[in-house]
């Protein structure tokens, strides 16, 4: 694979501790959901970076299908559960909403940047994602 691009980031402190892109652009306080301590959880910036990148995703895939939506938008939820042998593993729900396409198209396009999306690609065979489609 010919990478194109790569980044580090650094955490001190796990859940309840700092993580900082190590170029110095972003940093973050982290916390447990439900501590009442302000700062964000791994599973939201998880959610973030595969919202975006699989919004960005969606040109490529329109560009190979030869689709042309007007506009998109991707939310992305992220949960963490406890698997039956005592380990944890995320859970996925991919929102995607297509304007300018009719729903069986719209749905087409979702199912083709599912297979282009890094993320995607990443999490497929390890956790479960369930596409969303909506339309307008």
């Amino acid at each position: 694979m010919k990478i194109f691009y790569k980044t580090r980031a650094t955490s001190i402190g796990g859940r309840s501790g700092r993580t900082a892109l190590d170029d110095g652009s972003l940093a973050l306080d982290l916390a447990v959901p439900g501590s009442g301590k302000a700062g964000a959880n791994p599973e939201q910036l998880f959610a973030m970076g595969y919202a975006a990148c699989f919004d960005n995703a969606l040109p490529v895939a329109a560009k190979q299908l030869k689709l042309e939506p007007r506009s998109t938008r991707t939310s992305v939820e992220v949960g963490i559960g406890q698997t039956a042998s005592g380990g944890y593993a995320l859970d996925v729900d991919l929102y995607v909403h297509v304007e300018g396409l009719p729903e069986a198209e719209a749905r087409k396009l979702v199912e083709a940047t599912h297979q282009v999306c890094p993320y995607s690609n990443a999490t497929r065979g390890n956790i479960d994602v369930r596409l969303h489609v909506s339309t307008t």
